[in-house]
């Protein structure tokens, strides 16, 4: 009998070793390679977008306004420092097909060569950073195409002079590569590809960009943010267009962003007076050291249209 107890004993312990072996293999297989989440609070920092995409079925309304310049010719008291006018507003409409796949509809006023611009874009997360840094950051690609209703220009030089249908669209590729540095920091990368079908004489139809953004969180839902793209326009362009008067400046913007509840609102400064990549990108034409920045706003009102259970039935 004391030899069966000691085996069943010996049988006991060695299970147990077994056992915990097991679970210790199921720990690192699930939990040690665990996505990052929250790198930013929304899809958009403050011109261009983050690495963020919605959830499944959660609907996203935007909407993004820039008004006048604070400074300069056209700022100032005479239009309560740019509140007076408004040089860019979108409306849109974004939802998430799955938890990495997100689809949208926009309606811009436009500024700058295009106006009355409907856009469609798609984003797709193809990368998540995870805790343990067996994936260091986390990759997102973007790409959108508009198309603008405005009358034709009767200027055949301009680029919103449109001869077939077509020269009305532009299009935006991007890749979005993203890294969540502990609690508070944030940074993107963002290289992008903008084509024009119609620009004006001596503009470029491609045109190549690196844009950098940063988030640093200051409380619980209060959050500091910055981005800047610099386009690679050619020389021969910038040359051309100097001469006319016309001078090409790098986007930049920063500002404070708040979050309350399923609200995400930041308030931000920025010389672009576009909202639309396809147009701040190569179509920046004010300075801030010229008093030629503004401010504006980005709202973000999340819905979920259907729970869970109603998709399981």
């Amino acid at each position: 009998m004391k030899t069966i107890c000691l085996l069943l004993i010996s049988c006991g312990l060695y299970l147990a070793g077994q056992a915990q072996d097991l679970s210790k293999m199921f720990e690192d297989s699930t939990a040690g390679h665990q996505p990052v989440i929250g790198t930013f609070k929304s899809t958009r920092i403050i011109m261009g977008h983050s690495n963020e995409t919605l959830k499944k079925h959660e609907l996203d309304f935007r909407v993004a306004h820039r008004f006048g310049d604070i400074g300069g010719s056209f700022g100032g008291g005479k239009t309560a420092f740019g509140l007076d006018n408004s040089t860019d507003i979108r409306i849109a409409f974004e939802y998430g097909i799955t938890d990495d796949l997100m689809v949208g509809i926009s309606r811009a006023k436009g500024s700058g060569d295009l106006s009355q611009v409907f856009e469609g874009l798609a984003k797709y997360r193809v990368l998540k950073q995870t805790t343990d840094d067996q994936m260091p950051v986390s990759l997102s690609v973007f790409g959108n195409v508009t198309l603008s209703t405005m009358t034709s220009s009767i200027d055949e030089t301009s680029a919103s002079h449109f001869e077939e249908f077509t020269d009305r669209m532009t299009y935006v590729a991007q890749a979005i590569i993203a890294r969540k540095f502990g609690d508070r920091l944030s940074l993107t990368l963002s290289p992008t590809y903008v084509h024009r079908n119609r620009v004006g004489y001596m503009d470029m139809n491609n045109m190549f960009a690196l844009g950098g953004s940063g988030r640093i969180r200051l409380s619980k839902r209060l959050a500091f943010i910055a981005e800047y793209y610099y386009p690679f326009r050619s020389q021969s362009s910038k040359d051309y267009y100097k001469a006319q008067g016309i001078e090409f400046f790098n986007p930049l913007g920063a500002g404070l962003e708040i979050e309350t509840g399923g609200h995400v609102f930041s308030v931000n400064f920025t010389n672009s007076t576009a909202i639309l990549e396809n147009q701040f990108i190569p179509e920046t034409r004010a300075s801030w050291l010229q008093g030629q920045f503004r401010w504006g706003f980005n709202i973000s009102r999340r819905f979920s249209l259907f729970s869970k259970k109603d998709w399981k039935k």
